[in-house]
Order: C-alpha cells, then sequence, then structure tokens
C-alpha cells in the first residue's frame, strides 16, 4: 500500500485548527509528584489560542495539574493525531465569563458550573503541536515549536 504525498506544513496547520476547533475529547495525561502516569479523556474547548479543561477538583488529573502544570494532550485518531504539550494554569469556576462557560458547556454537553461536586477548570496554552498521519510525515510533525505556529 502507498501512502498519499505527506501534507503541507500549511495543511497540516489548518487541519490541526480544525480539529481543534471541532473535536469535542482529548486524552489528557499528566503525573504525579512520584512519577506514576494517569491518562483520563476529558472534554475541551479550543479558546483564544487555548484549550479549556474541565474535571473535578478532587480527581487525580485535576490533583496533578494543581501540583504539577505540565500536560500532553492528544486529540484525534492513531492515523490522525495531533500532540499538544503545553502549561496548565487553574481556574476556579468564577474566572471564567459567562461566555466562555457557556460555550465550554455547549461544545461539551456539560457544564460543570451547574455541578455540586467541585470543579475546577484548566487553561492549557500550548508550547509545541505535532500533527501527522502516516509514517511520511513523522519527519516534519512540528507544525508549533515554543508557542510560535510554524510557517
Amino acid at each position: 500500500m502507498t501512502d498519499p504525498a505527506p501534507r503541507s506544513l500549511e495543511a497540516r496547520r489548518q487541519d490541526t485548527l480544525n480539529r481543534l476547533e471541532t473535536d469535542v475529547d482529548a486524552w489528557v495525561s499528566t503525573a504525579s509528584a512520584d512519577g506514576t502516569p494517569y491518562l483520563m479523556p476529558l472534554s475541551f474547548l479550543w479558546d483564544n489560542g487555548t484549550l479549556l479543561l474541565s474535571t473535578a477538583k478532587n480527581n487525580p488529573t485535576s490533583r496533578n495539574l494543581q501540583a504539577n502544570p505540565l500536560v500532553h494532550l492528544s486529540i484525534g485518531e492513531t492515523r490522525d493525531v495531533v500532540l499538544i504539550t503545553g502549561t496548565v494554569e487553574v481556574l476556579n469556576p468564577e474566572a471564567l465569563t459567562q461566555e466562555t462557560g457557556d460555550a465550554f458547556a455547549t461544545k461539551s454537553g456539560f457544564d460543570p458550573r451547574a455541578l455540586k461536586s467541585p470543579y475546577l477548570y484548566f487553561r492549557v496554552t500550548p508550547d509545541r503541536i505535532q500533527a501527522w498521519r502516516e509514517v511520511n510525515e513523522i519527519p516534519n510533525r512540528d507544525v508549533m515549536v515554543n508557542g510560535t505556529w510554524l510557517t
């Protein structure tokens, strides 16, 4: 089987932005203080160049992100994947604007602000984004480095 030609950087960037706008869930990878890895799917909102996540205040992902602001996320399928490395800012629900909270609720299908159990939001600022479909795109998989989109 012959793979199609690799996409251009601009095509991979546009496909990445499309996934960020339309995909609903990401796999979120964190680590505890002792280095124990933890992987959890979370809904996200692409908001002004950042990803907004939310999860229960006391679950392992939340505890890990509160203690260590480094995070890895994956969206898409194995053969059309976007990997994101970023830094997290922890936000209480009150820190969100009504518009942002509503946009998150609309996209994700649930509104953490309406729950009785405490939830936090996490704003991920991407530092590095990689995107590829097949092995022929792996050598040039970076679409963002040091927080700047490549051109």
